[in-house]
């Protein structure tokens, strides 16, 4: 299965929920519209909307809401990135300029409460509460991952347990509240809702840690960001904390020193040094084996198009390049 077929057997509805996120976008403030339609139009994968249609009809759920579902994680996850480019200073995302690079902090921040407040709008439409229970969750493990990462900042003494944590608050969160609020709107066995949570939460943190790998071993372009923002920020990722563990003396002093006094002046070391100490080698083995516990959790699924697509979808995410 070819990535683009991921989409296409949910395409009709994937049209519907673009229909939905420019409805909702409408605001009496123009520039809440402008902002709001600048990160939207964006692009990006929209795995987790598309995570949402596939689990749901994986188990046999049709209709409006499935799309108002997938609609309102977009919604959430957008505002989390237009509230991390501000946080992390950043100038640029799937390769072209951060809203709060072309309009400036305050209003980029604002507008990512607006679309909060409008995601916690559509959950109401969507009058389940199971489905509101798990959502509101998310949200407030997201805030406390993303609290939990800048606390670390430039923390060279940062685990590898602490480092799990933040991910799966900050990224895996948001994959697992997809996958396990469609199968709670589907209303799902108990068995099959945990088991889609615990896919939505693996393949999070799989997905995570190939975003951490390819921040050694990608490029600007095929990226959309700029390569080593990470090691720029002085942020703890697994690739530099394995280095730390693992590798020799001069390795682990220079991603140290690294860490502690951000920016990527060294950039080049030590993408020679995570390499050399088997950093990256790491990081893909876990990536891989998070992925393959991720399929194994499809198994309490119905044979169809839609559970083909999850698998194949999985495996896409930890082959990716960008």
């Amino acid at each position: 299965m070819q990535p683009q077929a991921f989409y296409r057997v949910v395409a009709d509805d994937f049209t519907a929920v673009d229909g939905i996120i420019r409805r909702q976008l409408a605001s009496r403030v123009p520039l809440v519209e402008k902002i709001g339609d600048y990160i939207i139009s964006a692009g990006g994968k929209r795995l987790r909307p598309l995570l949402v249609l596939l689990s749901g009809k994986a188990l046999g759920r049709e209709g409006d809401d499935l799309c108002l579902l997938a609609a309102t994680i977009e919604f959430l996850h957008t505002a989390t990135l237009l509230h991390d480019d501000v946080v992390d200073m950043s100038g640029m995302r799937r390769g072209r300029s951060t809203a709060n690079a072309l309009w400036g902090n305050a209003p980029s921040v604002l507008v990512g409460d607006f679309l909060y407040s409008r995601s916690f709008e559509m959950m109401v439409e969507l009058g389940s509460m199971p489905v509101m229970r798990i959502l509101s969750e998310a949200t407030r493990v997201i805030a406390e991952g993303e609290v939990l990462q800048l606390s670390k900042i430039r923390d060279a003494s940062t685990t590898e347990d602490t480092y799990m944590e933040v991910i799966r608050g900050k990224t895996a969160m948001l994959f697992e509240a997809s996958t396990h609020s469609a199968a709670a709107l589907a209303e799902a066995s108990p068995e099959q809702r945990d088991a889609l949570r615990r896919f939505g939460d693996h393949l999070g943190v799989a997905f995570q840690l190939v975003d951490d790998l390819l921040d050694y071993k990608g490029d600007a372009d095929t990226l959309g960001k700029n390569v080593g923002d990470d090691l720029a920020e002085g942020k703890p990722t697994l690739p530099l904390i394995y280095t730390m563990r693992e590798g020799d003396a001069a390795q682990a002093t220079l991603v140290r020193q690294a860490i502690q006094q951000g920016g990527s002046q060294d950039l080049e070391s030590i993408r020679q040094a995570v390499e050399a100490a088997g950093a990256l080698d790491y990081t893909a083995s876990l990536a891989q084996d998070y992925a393959e516990r991720a399929i194994g959790c499809l198994d309490v699924l119905p044979a169809s198009e839609y559970r083909d697509a999850l698998v194949e979808l999985t495996r896409f995410a930890v082959a990716r390049t960008h």
